[in-house]
């Protein structure tokens, strides 16, 4: 028996820590005793049923998790293996990282850098894995630090955070956009170069305003994505990945026509293995860890519940690390 958040529905939406039979588990799969999971935007969104990310009950949430490989039935993958796994589903239609066990296909796997330990992959987590497919994403397009500044918006979240740091550790000018005047350390100790109130990019503006960005990385949408997407350079590169503001996009297409923006999609949930691959190496060699420690809120599984409405309050900042054995 082990311990997991397990999230039910009979007449209403319920989540509570419960003990779970290792035989209730997927009958094939990698089998790996969890280190520590993490709380990201979109597991607040399932804890707290505000939408509809759990597909299937009754199921263990948590789209992440980390730890060691106690049972395989792939020939890749040997019992004491450190391994991650974030996406793929879980914690959707596949019982997720919220527990002290989960059994996970070997496909989903990606093996830890050498120099992270379990602890500081799910301070990273999804929410880091992303911020670096979107650095990922703006060098593949070209954009260099002599282009200009990057703006990073929703920067005290858990994208923003690590996205400020790896930037900075790029040698990239990085504006941090935050709606909490209280962070403004913060992300200057992540790398931030200049802070900008979130109001000014999260009303309605102009279809095209003045130059200013030579890359963006985005992870609320709405107006501020809009807002920033009219404000990139010629030729700059906006990348998207989340949706704290707002799902809606009330853009024109008239930076793309008139400046040759693009605007890149990023996708952590069914990114394919290199994309992975990549991202990972680059958090092991670019993220600070001393940085890294600065972001993290350390809960248990039992105080997942509690907290999952700040998340989406927007009241948290940095990253909420779960040790699912306390």
């Amino acid at each position: 028996m082990f311990n997991a958040l397990l999230a039910t529905k009979d007449d209403q939406h319920e989540v509570a820590v419960t003990q779970i039979d290792k035989a209730a588990l997927a009958y094939s799969g990698v089998l790996v005793k969890v280190d520590y999971s993490t709380i990201n935007y979109k597991d607040a969104l399932a804890v707290t049923a505000t939408a509809p990310i759990i597909r299937k009950y009754p199921l263990v949430p948590g789209i992440d998790l980390a730890g060691t490989i106690e049972e395989s039935d792939d020939p890749d993958w040997q019992v004491g293996d450190r391994v991650v796994v974030n996406g793929w589903g879980m914690g959707e239609g596949h019982s997720g990282g919220l527990a002290q066990y989960a059994r996970v296909p070997a496909s989903f796997l990606v093996k830890l850098p050498p120099n992270l330990s379990s602890r500081h992959a799910m301070a990273i987590g999804t929410a880091g894995y992303t911020a670096a497919l979107c650095v990922d994403a703006l060098e593949a397009q070209g954009v260099t630090p002599d282009h200009g500044e990057i703006l990073v918006t929703g920067a005290s979240g858990g994208v923003g955070s690590v996205a400020v740091a790896l930037l900075a550790a790029r040698g990239f000018s990085v504006a941090a956009s935050t709606g909490k005047p209280d962070a403004a350390d913060y992300l200057k100790n992540l790398g931030a170069t200049s802070i900008i109130d979130r109001h000014t990019l999260s009303e309605a503006g102009k279809p095209l305003q003045a130059e200013q960005w030579a890359g963006v990385v985005d992870a609320v949408g709405g107006n501020t994505l809009a807002n920033a997407c009219a404000q990139t350079r010629y030729g700059g590169v906006v990348t998207a990945c989340g949706l704290a503001e707002s799902a809606a996009l009330p853009a024109t297409v008239m930076p793309f026509i008139l400046r040759g923006a693009i605007l890149r999609g990023v996708d952590s949930v069914m990114a394919p293995s290199g994309p992975r691959l990549a991202a990972w190496a680059r958090l092991a060699r670019d993220m600070d860890l001393e940085r890294l420690e600065t972001m993290i809120t350390e809960i248990g599984l039992s105080d997942v519940s509690e907290v999952a409405p700040d998340v989406l309050a927007g009241k948290v900042t940095g990253r909420l690390l779960v040790d699912v054995n306390r």
